[in-house]
């Protein structure tokens, strides 16, 4: 007889991208062609003065614990890359840095939320989200984000949902899955509808320099809003760092000791070179990064072109992250049957809509971080397999 499972386990979600890739990786060991674009991750280098620093800090001997909540060089420099780029005064006392942005949706769901709380979340949006708020015996409430607005959050819908109470109001623009962008006008709304509550925020913006029209726009810019906001950001798409594993939050006061309580439980810190190298990334040369930004506005254009030429699929141009959202509605085939038999005929690994959550039953996920020469062989592999059904 063997040890059962926690009763638990069942509530705590997964990832699908990790899962698509594992199967793919797997295709590709057998030999076969597999276009990848099912992951989000830039196919880029991180930078190399980036390199350079971590390279640096080692040799210094930076290789032992350091505090959980991050070393006080990275906190003031993480403090001054948010605040420079969203208008704002951040005390480096207010930041905490962590293995990536996840920690930050995890703990901060269950440092803020207990059984029976309601919490809301967009949907589409980042599975981790719903698994997150599952697991600590809360209430899911989903937050449409429609094709027709742009996959921007609907103000009547949120100040509907509202109305029935929240602890938390979890926010992300851009978004992934859609690459959808809140208008920055719709801010001064969104922060008066939440005025009225007793909720917390967490502001998920690891795409924030990723916009192709305008400027960065934040929640925490309106007044009130960043002391009740856990603001999220991260090394790992904006300077080609996925692997290095550091992100860093804004977090309001009352929730930094139980956030950095479950870092001590679980991480401890992130190691003291990976963030030396994010405080290079965070203060230095950003050269690398613009023409990293100017190639996937070239990838986007490519793709959303090269979707709406497919039988079936029509595809709304994406306001930021790198994300492409087609609907598939047309095809004669579901989405989710679709992505399986893409990638198993056709050799193309996507994503199916359902991946994250309920109201994208109709699209697929394309990751356009992968070359131009690897998104139209993907594009032409898409069309070849559509002419046969």
């Amino acid at each position: 007889m063997s040890a059962g499972l926690a009763p638990g386990i069942d509530r705590l979600g997964t990832e699908t991208a990790f899962s698509v890739l594992a199967r793919a990786k797997e295709l590709e060991r057998r030999g076969r062609s597999i276009i990848h674009l099912e992951i989000g991750e830039p196919d880029f280098d991180t930078p190399e003065h980036i390199k350079a620093a971590a390279t640096a800090a080692l040799a210094a001997g930076h290789t032992g614990y350091c505090p959980s909540a991050g070393i006080p060089e990275l906190r003031a420099a993480a403090a001054a890359y948010l605040g420079a780029s969203r208008g704002l005064e951040i005390d480096p006392e207010a930041v905490i840095v962590a293995p990536g942005a996840k920690p930050f949706l995890f703990f901060g769901i269950l440092a803020a939320c207990g059984p029976g709380d309601r919490v809301l979340y967009p949907d589409p949006g980042f599975p981790t989200y719903e698994s997150a708020i599952r697991w600590t015996g809360a209430e899911p409430v989903p937050l449409r984000l429609d094709e027709a607005r742009g996959f921007a959050l609907d103000l009547d819908e949120l100040a509907d949902a509202l109305d029935g109470g929240a602890r938390l109001v979890i926010l992300n623009s851009p978004n992934n899955p859609t690459g959808g962008v809140q208008p920055a006008d719709d801010h001064p709304a969104i922060a008066e509808l939440l005025a009225g509550t007793d909720a917390w925020i967490l502001s998920d913006e690891v795409y924030a320099s990723f916009l192709y029209e305008g400027s960065f726009a934040s929640v925490t810019e309106q007044a009130g809003m960043l002391e009740r906001t856990i603001l999220v950001d991260s090394c790992s798409k904006t300077f080609a760092m996925t692997g290095w594993r550091c992100g860093f939050a804004a977090v309001p006061e009352a929730l930094r000791e139980p956030i950095t309580r479950f870092l001590v439980n679980s991480v401890s810190c992130v190691p003291p070179f990976v963030q030396l190298a994010a405080v290079a990334a965070l203060e230095g040369p950003r050269g690398e990064v613009d023409a990293m930004l100017a190639e996937f506005a070239a990838r986007r254009e490519l793709v959303v072109d090269g979707l709406n030429r497919l039988p079936g699929v029509s595809c709304h141009a994406p306001g930021g992250a790198f994300y492409a959202f087609p609907n598939v509605g047309g095809v004669p085939v579901g989405a989710e049957e679709l992505a399986a038999r893409l990638l198993d005929e056709a050799g193309v690994a996507v994503l199916a809509g359902t991946s994250f959550g309920t109201t994208a039953q109709s699209h697929l996920r394309l990751s356009y971080a992968a070359s131009r020469a690897a998104l139209a062989e993907g594009l032409e592999r898409m069309e070849r397999f559509l002419a046969t059904l």
